[in-house]
């Protein structure tokens, strides 16, 4: 279980650290896109960047030593995908002292996935593009 005094990214990666089980982080990155059938007042309000429905658009999973900080993700995701509003991140403990693989965190980062879709992701928490936690309506 994660320290839960989380102020930044940073502040994850260092309570992730610190677990007695080495942790393996799941990453959900999210953008904004505008539904179909939204109102005059939900237009404007995206246009001027607030609102809109969020929808995946791209998962990975990393040790916490694979990280030094959130600019590295940043970048990383970057060069790696389209851009992001929030990404959202789980910790998964290893057992034993052994890590969990990529191939294990393959079903928990799908079932991530289908919960934010299905609008439960009150067990993640969100950070924005800085690295900052968010708080979500």
């Amino acid at each position: 279980m994660l320290d839960l005094r989380i102020t930044s990214f940073d502040d994850l990666l260092r309570a992730a650290r610190r677990q007695a089980e080495p942790q393996r982080l799941l990453f959900v990155f999210m953008g904004a896109e505008l539904p179909e059938d939204s109102s005059p007042e939900q237009r404007r309000r995206f246009s001027a960047g607030a609102g809109g429905a969020l929808v995946p658009l791209m998962c990975v999973d990393k040790t916490p030593d694979e990280l030094t900080t959130f600019a590295v993700l940043a970048e990383e995701s970057r060069r790696s995908g389209p851009e992001w509003s929030i990404v959202f991140v789980a910790a998964l403990a290893g057992q034993r002292g052994r890590a969990l693989t990529h191939d294990d965190a393959e079903a928990p980062l799908q079932r991530m996935v289908d919960a934010i879709r299905a609008g439960s992701h009150g067990s993640f928490i969100p950070f924005d593009r800085t690295g900052q936690p968010v708080m979500l309506e």
